[in-house]
């Protein structure tokens, strides 16, 4: 017996490759704003206050119009504040014993202490209605976000660039809490400027110009950062999507058992930091780019704001303004100081936000493309025939056609099996029948009915599909069967359903039955093995009792007894409806009235089992390989 050094033959092992560079080519790998001007980026901000209030309107009115006015009245008591504050100024450092300069300026210290209660009132209700309003669109902007993709057609997934726009609109979901926050205190920021900027140039020309370029440089750092910001993001996005397929495909209970007992976890690990690392270092490449930004412009704006205090001195000293007035304009200029300076950075941040609600528009637009522009015919209820005429469909991005001019018919009774060897194109075949493709070339009828002129809706409400892979949905066992579509108010026909594919006593197994939560990460639920789940989704499909059944690959995970059960089930209903078996265990396909052969997307034999067995093709071969196993 020869033994094998361990420890010298790991230490001979290559290291792990490195996680593959994602690189997107095409009109969505590129930055839509790379070569958008300083203006144009400006400009956005019109448009992102226009749709916030829209959606904003959309989804709360009385909230909506609550923020509006208290904005307005949180800005007509800026404005009161500082008019009062000067004629107070006045008062006060006027001449006079201060007894009476005090009850002359005791009015206006009045009025200003009851405007500064208003201004504090008007932004306690303005947080009050922001509270109202960003649930709601947060929620709908999620919403939307799932409806489009759940909308779109099937063929949309494999086109270049879908999934990582996909991505980018996640993060425009998520920032879409700020929109309405950024938007109120921009517009508050907004009004308080324009009453104080009101005040502040009456006292004398010179100051607001001056103020302007104090907080003009910091408006423009903000901008640019964000831009560099929005920049790394995009570079990020591929890497992003991918790391966090990888996180929920490592961290999911379900596929734990073969990442530790294939010693997958250090080499998760390094992938997983190794990408992050890789994200990490484009972050801080725009680190000094930055830093540049920041330093020149709080440079800039430094020096005016300097400007602006010696200004307001020598127009103080040499008489150009009264005391009380200089006075007055210290006031003033630190009021329009802070008010310019959150309307910069709230502006900025609109602005920040506004790049990734783009992302999401963009995304949901172009998923709106990609949703199911066909007609609004009707399908029958009793469906007689399916014909498939000459149909070619090729999926984006491939060279070759996955099914090439196959012409077929289905009829009511019949039990079709579909085989070939894998990529023969037999599982994209049941998708054209189903209508979930559309044929490039040829037609699908249903009694006469074009897929491409039918509503895509109706066609799906007369099928039944056991997908090879399919859902392990967290819903109650009941849910797991109708999945959300019951036809009574009992639960007669779901027990007809699990029974007909030998599911009753495992169902009764668990611990609230049809009322089990089929999830064991969720508290009180309950798993199921991969058999029994195979099971339950064939009795997904009986329960559905439609006109056109198709099962691929149904039984691929149960043991002779559940898969004998269900195609005993599938022969006895058979009659009522076409039935599709998409399969590679050839010993099923003897149920089948007519066995399909498909390779390389082509039907090249057909017939019954005997007679394709003694026929010397493909069906003859791969039953022959089987039998040698």
């Amino acid at each position: 017996m020869t033994v094998t050094d361990t420890s010298a033959a790991s230490a001979e092992m290559p290291p792990p490759p490195p996680p593959a560079a994602i690189t997107f080519e095409g009109k969505h790998g590129k930055n839509p704003l790379a070569e958008a001007s300083f203006g144009a980026l400006c400009m956005r901000l019109p448009a992102v206050i226009g749709h916030t209030a829209r959606r904003a309107w959309e989804v709360d009115r009385t909230g909506a119009v609550l923020l509006v006015v208290c904005q307005l009245l949180t800005g007509a008591a800026a404005a009161v504040v500082l008019a009062f504050t000067a004629r107070a100024m006045a008062h006060l450092l006027g001449s006079g014993p201060v007894s009476e300069r005090l009850h002359e300026a005791l009015p206006a210290l009045i009025a200003v202490t009851a405007a500064a209660g208003v201004g504090r009132v008007g932004s306690a209700l303005s947080s009050y209605a922001d509270g109202r309003i960003t649930p709601l669109l947060t929620t709908e902007a999620d919403i939307a976000l799932v409806s489009a993709v759940c909308r779109v057609e099937s063929s949309a997934y494999g086109e270049d660039g879908f999934a990582d726009r996909q991505e980018a609109a996640e993060v425009g979901v998520t920032r879409t809490r700020m929109m309405v926050q950024d938007a109120q205190r921009f517009l508050a920021a907004l009004v308080r400027m324009i009453a104080a900027t009101g005040v502040i140039t009456a006292l004398h020309w010179m100051m607001l110009p001056l103020l302007l370029l104090a907080v003009l440089p910091a408006g423009a750092g903000a901008v640019l950062s964000a831009r560099v910001d929005y920049e790394t993001h995009y570079l990020n996005v591929g890497d992003r999507n991918v790391r966090s397929m990888m996180r929920w495909w490592a961290t999911y209970s379900r596929y734990g058992d073969e990442v530790r007992a294939n010693g997958m976890t250090g080499y998760l690990l390094y992938w997983y930091r190794a990408l992050s690392d890789r994200i990490d270092r484009r972050t801080l490449t725009a680190a000094p780019r930055m830093l540049r930004i920041v330093l020149t412009t709080s440079a800039l704006g430094g020096v005016f704001l300097l400007a602006t205090w010696a200004t307001l001195a020598w127009l103080a000293t040499t008489g150009r303004v009264a005391l009380p007035v200089a006075a007055t304009a210290v006031v003033a200029v630190q009021t329009t100081l802070a008010a310019l300076s959150q309307f910069v950075i709230h502006g900025a941040a609109m602005f920040h936000t506004s790049l990734y609600l783009a992302d999401m528009r963009t995304f949901l637009d172009m998923a709106g493309e990609r949703a199911p522009a066909r007609g609004e015919l009707t399908i029958p209820d009793r469906v007689d025939e399916i014909r498939l005429d000459e149909v070619v469909y090729r999926y984006p991005g491939k060279s070759e056609p996955a099914v090439a001019g196959v012409s077929l018919t289905l009829r009511r009774g019949e039990i079709l099996a579909i085989v070939g060897e894998n990529g023969s194109g037999k599982s994209t075949l049941a998708k054209l029948i189903t209508g979930i493709l559309l044929a490039d070339k040829g037609r699908v009828l249903w009694d006469g009915t074009d897929l491409a002129d039918a509503d895509p809706d109706a066609v799906w409400k007369r099928t039944a599909l056991v997908p090879q892979n399919f859902a392990c949905w967290p819903l109650r066992t009941r849910e797991n069967i109708t999945l959300g579509q019951p036809r009574t108010h009992d639960d007669g026909p779901v027990w007809e359903a699990i029974d007909a594919v030998g599911m009753r006593e495992a169902v009764e197994k668990l611990p609230a039955r049809l009322d089990t939560l089929l999830a064991k990460e969720l508290w009180g639920g309950a798993e199921l093995s991969g058999g029994q789940w195979q099971r339950l989704v064939c009795g997904r499909a009986l329960y559905r009792r439609t006109p056109l059944l198709i099962l691929d690959e149904p039984t691929s995970q149960m043991d002779p007894r559940g898969e004998h059960q269900i195609f005993l089930e599938i022969k006895r209903i058979a009659s009522e409806r076409m039935t599709i078996v998409v399969t590679h265990q050839l010993e099923n396909t003897r149920l089948a009235d007519r066995i399909v052969v498909m390779s390389e997307g082509r039907v090249i034999e057909q017939g019954g089992y005997e007679e394709l067995v003694d026929g010397g093709g493909l069906f003859a071969e791969l039953v022959a390989l089987a039998k040698d196993r």
